[in-house]
């Protein structure tokens, strides 16, 4: 079919993460599984704390269908809760430690769980006062001889990770083993972590990202499923770990394209010491970001990976040479992974003409199962609605156009949506805060490039409530600062007499920009703009 693409068709040889990790464990059980600093914890550790957590979490009432939120600091015993849980046919639902109160209320509220997982012995920062019990890892006991739990089905949820909402009300994202299965297994491969004996000296990939993102997934749970190290670090900010002497490169490192800003901005490594694969997501990935890391890339395979979280972290990838992609918008996103399928559509659904850009609608094995608590519906639909098989398909919102070598362009948003360092958040998320906010009239919202992405507002103050525009900026930002993680807390807010609209009657935010820059001509810093240092 005219605008269809279809990745590889491949079988799937396990129900699960956790039957995939087990039989790393019982084919390898000294292998190192996960490395933080000095400790070390091997393939056969894992699993019997694994077992061990999953005794006391029965024993606490976690049962099938059950979920558990997971204080998600990056460490062995929270990767190993989340196993656990797994292994009851329950879900985890990861919760970044930095987030605000008020999202992690939201979440709380959103998933009702039973229990509350933390890390104790190493948390880095305590879990809040909230209405569900709340758990220390660390406190249940270690079992000598615990029976191996039922392991779960492929159509079980075996996470669930809450995104922006455009209520305001943050979403909860359902993925199932299958799906999860599915991309790691095609990462697996496609990295190399699924090479024989004579290619185990390859190493597997660290983990700097928050447990609560999909960039955490990609790092986690393909190595650990082929029997590779994950190394976990304190944060990006880890760059002596990160970037430190290795015996061996790392198999696989995933950043977004904010992260490689920082780094040419910071430690400027020769990547090719770090990682054999450097894979990009996240954020459209700019040509020229990569022309400006030169040879520090060389010998170092590259690849620009796609994919929203209700397509099970990436649906799409393309590895390139910087050379074909120079001159190009940005680089492109690719072909479908294993057992996915692309459609390119209008806003009726209908085929999109060549070369015209279109909607993309991903279908097949990584489509998640819908949202916690909302009825099957856009932007879910059926295949069949496509021309295609009965079965799941998602509507990305995304806007992409077919290349002549057959692969995807990435555009932008067809809608309300940013993603800023890698975060989605809708835009009636925002503004919802900000509005709420006595004095405030409208307000629009921008991404502005540099070393690390950031977002920009462009505020009219309320006339008839004659705000103090000293008191109301800084209202704005803590609003937004206790409901949304810190990347989506704007770097700077320009009071403006009036938002430009286009012939819709929608903000142009262009041509706002436009208008604010020349209401301040000659000044690098108007008056008006407030920073977030």
């Amino acid at each position: 079919m005219t605008g269809t693409l279809a990745g590889a068709v491949r079988p799937i040889t396990a129900d699960s993460i956790l039957e995939l990790i087990h039989r790393q464990a019982l084919a390898r059980p000294e292998d190192p599984a996960l490395v933080q600093g000095e400790r070390v914890w091997t393939f056969g550790r894992l699993r019997q704390r694994v077992l061990e957590l999953a005794a006391g979490l029965a024993e606490a009432g976690v049962t099938e269908g059950s979920r558990v939120v997971l204080w998600a600091d990056r460490s062995a015993a929270v990767v190993a809760g989340a196993l656990a849980v797994m292994s009851l046919r329950a879900a985890y639902v990861p919760v970044d430690p930095t987030f605000p109160a008020q999202r992690v209320a939201a979440i709380v509220a959103g998933s009702d769980p039973v229990l509350l997982l933390h890390d104790g012995a190493t948390g880095t920062i305590e879990p809040p006062a909230l209405p569900v019990p709340q758990l220390d890892l660390a406190e249940l006991p270690a079992l000598r001889s615990v029976p191996l739990p039922r392991l779960p089905r492929a159509t079980d949820v075996a996470y669930v990770i809450f995104t922006s909402g455009s209520t305001g009300v943050p979403k909860g994202v359902l993925i199932e083993h299958g799906s999860l299965v599915n991309y790691a297994q095609w990462c697996a491969h496609t990295v190399g972590f699924t090479g024989g004996a004579a290619d185990r000296s390859q190493g597997g990939s660290p983990l700097f990202g928050s447990l609560g993102f999909d960039h955490a997934m990609t790092s986690l749970w393909p190595a650990l499923s082929a029997g590779r190290p994950v190394t976990l670090l304190a944060g990006v900010w880890d760059q002596q770990t990160l970037f430190g002497a290795r015996r061996q490169p790392h198999g696989l490192l995933k950043v977004t394209p904010s992260h490689l800003r920082f780094f040419e901005r910071t430690a400027r490594p020769a990547y090719h010491d770090v990682t054999r694969l450097l894979m990009f997501g996240g954020e459209a990935l700019d040509p020229a970001l990569i022309a400006s890391a030169g040879e520090r890339l060389a010998g170092v395979r590259l690849m620009n990976h796609y994919g929203p979280t209700e397509a099970t972290v990436g649906c799409c990838f393309n590895e390139f040479d910087p050379a074909a992609v120079r001159g190009l918008p940005s680089v492109p996103i690719g072909r479908p992974i294993w057992n996915t399928r692309a459609y390119l559509v209008d806003d009726r659904l209908r085929p999109a003409r060549a070369g015209e850009p279109a909607e993309l609608v991903i279908a097949g094995a990584g489509v998640a199962a819908g949202y916690l608590g909302r009825p099957p519906g856009d932007p879910f639909i059926d295949e069949v609605e496509l021309g295609g098989p009965a079965g799941r398909a998602y509507r990305t919102g995304d806007r992409v156009e077919l290349l002549p070598d057959g692969t995807l362009l990435y555009l932008g948003r067809a809608d309300d949506q940013l993603k800023v360092s890698g975060y989605r958040v809708e835009l009636g998320e925002l503004r919802r805060h900000a509005l709420a906010v006595p004095g405030v009239g409208d307000i629009a919202f921008d991404i502005v490039a540099g070393a690390v992405e950031s977002l920009e507002a462009y505020l009219v103050l309320n006339g008839e409530a004659a705000p103090d525009e000293a008191s109301c900026v800084p209202a704005v930002r803590q609003a937004l600062a206790a409901a949304l993680p810190p990347t989506l807390v704007p770097r700077r807010i320009r009071v403006v007499p009036e938002l430009v609209l286009n012939v819709n009657g929608k903000c142009d935010i262009a041509a706002t920009r436009a208008a604010a820059a020349q209401a301040q001509p000659g000044r690098s810093r108007p008056d008006h703009i407030q920073e977030r240092v």
